[in-house]
């Protein structure tokens, strides 16, 4: 049986480096995509041959649709020039950027944006690569536990990470003829860069998440990375349509 390939979109940093990390230690070849930082994705593709697996890195821009034909193209030449096949196993939509507005504030511009990455580019990426996707594979979408709980300031975001979650319903039931399952991450507060680094950097905010958790601390990396090695990795080819909270039991 040949190791499995998974596709981690903005997997050049953050929690889609972790995740990539997570999963070629455990033997799954990783390609990452990446915006701009050709630098950061580089490193992580010879991170995980040090590791002795195997990884490429492709450049998209998830909030451009146009990308998607030219993107699809150089995806399939890398699958086969890297592992000679015609197929990946696993996609992770895990791309994306957070902004922090208001709602009486937030922009039609600012809407727009995290419109085109979290939802119309997830929707019509993942529809793109369909074909290059193996019969009993696996979909993860990434979601927010700020889709369950509220705070001030995040209402655009949430809401497209609600969708994000509807979506992934109607892809589990359409491609369930296909053996693919397709479920939800949705990762709580971590100590990332996300959002300027504010969960990591920010004492009080750190302390805020901390004391509204049941586990009592803010989340790390490799909490999500773990989380989504296993997912993938784990015997739960039978869950589908599932949503999977990872986040400490933050405001149970």
């Amino acid at each position: 049986m040949t190791d499995p390939i998974a596709l981690i979109t903005g997997g050049s940093r953050g929690l889609g480096r972790n995740a990539a990390l997570h999963l070629a230690r455990q033997g799954t070849g990783v390609i990452i995509t990446y915006l701009s930082r050709a630098d950061e994705a580089a490193a992580v593709v010879k991170e995980i041959q040090a590791l002795g697996g195997k990884a490429a890195a492709l450049q998209l821009d998830i909030g451009n649709t146009a990308q998607f034909t030219d993107f699809a193209d150089r995806l399939a030449e890398a699958l086969e020039r890297e592992w000679g096949r015609g197929t990946f196993d696993y996609l992770v939509n895990n791309a994306g950027m957070g902004i922090n507005a208001a709602f009486a504030d937030t922009t039609e511009e600012q809407f727009d944006t995290l419109m085109n990455v979290h939802v119309k580019g997830v929707f019509f990426l993942t529809q793109r690569l369909l074909p290059l996707i193996a019969d009993g594979g696996r979909i993860l979408n990434v979601s927010s536990g700020l889709a369950r709980f509220s705070l001030p300031g995040y209402a655009a975001y949430a809401t497209m990470k609600g969708a994000i979650e509807v979506l992934s319903r109607y892809l589990a039931k359409e491609l369930g003829p296909r053996g693919i399952a397709v479920n939800v991450i949705a990762p709580g507060a971590i100590e990332t860069d996300f959002g300027g680094g504010a969960v990591r950097d920010i004492a009080d905010v750190n302390a805020f998440v901390a004391g509204n958790t049941a586990m009592g601390r803010a989340g790390l990396p490799d909490d999500i990375g773990g989380a989504v090695a296993s997912i993938l990795l784990g015997d739960n080819q039978w869950m589908t349509a599932q949503r999977i909270e990872v986040s400490g039991g933050m405001f149970l």
